[in-house]
């Protein structure tokens, strides 16, 4: 239900932060909402938003799609949700970010980068990619973003600690999917260990107390990569209905093996 959103907005007393290490996706964001309507779960004064967090634009998605198209059985297993093309704008230090929406130059930018993209776009066979239609529902989402409480992150959460207050961070996929530490380039483009909490938040080292980790006692993996003890057989297709192992963004069943440790 919840890719953008920290789960904690069920929780009734709980402020939530998406942090500025987070790329965010106007469309996808607005579908959360529309599912916390749902449920009346109300959000609008416990939902913050950091305005250092990169904005994923239509044309991310798209050079996502025919990035991968591309390398055929070569395939990193993508999500095509267009994370990696909008870390590399990040890297790249042209990409928008949430407080570019306060800008009054932010259709400018905007359609610079979307410009910049369609070029990138062209060495690749094309693909079947609506950027018209999918434009105008991301112009559509871009006010609901705006009504949302937007805020400095890191003084947000430093004023928290300050205070005495506690502050979770939830974090996301797991530790061989780190971009320095993974089975690289099986990887996703960020960092997924602990020290993920002090560039994605902006908290100092000092203020990182007790670490939760979880594990599975089988490996999965959705996509290509590495996968010794993959399991081809009956046993792996137990594992994967057992578990409900189905990638949680695209529904593609993951692959399913023993857990790998070295001997």
């Amino acid at each position: 239900m919840l890719h953008t959103i920290p789960s904690g907005i069920f929780r009734e007393n709980l402020q939530n932060l998406i942090g500025n290490g987070v790329v965010l996706d106007p469309i996808t964001l607005s579908k959360e909402l529309d599912a916390l309507d749902a449920v009346h779960v109300n959000y609008h004064d416990r939902l913050f938003v950091a305005k250092k967090a990169h904005l994923i634009l239509p044309t991310h998605r798209f050079l996502d799609l025919a990035s991968e198209n591309a390398k055929g059985k070569e395939k990193i297993g993508s999500t095509l949700r267009g994370i990696g093309p909008t870390y590399m704008d990040k890297t790249g230090r042209n990409g928008l970010r949430v407080g570019d929406l306060a800008l009054p130059g932010f259709q400018k930018k905007y359609d610079a980068l979307k410009e910049k993209h369609l070029s990138l776009g062209s060495i690749y066979p094309e693909v079947d990619f609506d950027l018209v239609k999918e434009e105008e529902k991301w112009f559509g989402c871009l006010e609901r973003l705006r009504s949302l409480q937007l805020v400095d992150g890191e003084y947000f959460l430093h004023r928290a600690l300050l205070q005495g207050k506690r502050v979770l961070a939830e974090g996301a996929q797991g530790s061989m999917l780190d971009i320095d530490f993974g089975t690289y380039p099986y990887v996703t483009s960020s960092n997924t260990i602990t020290a993920g909490v002090c560039t994605g938040l902006g908290v100092s080292p000092d203020k990182i107390g007790e670490v939760i980790g979880i594990t599975k006692a089988y490996c999965t993996r959705v996509g290509s990569g590495p996968f010794p003890t993959e399991l081809l057989d009956e046993t792996g297709e137990l594992l994967r209905r057992e578990g409900s192992e189905f990638g949680a963004t695209t529904g593609r069943p993951r692959r399913c093996g023993w857990i790998d440790l070295p001997s």
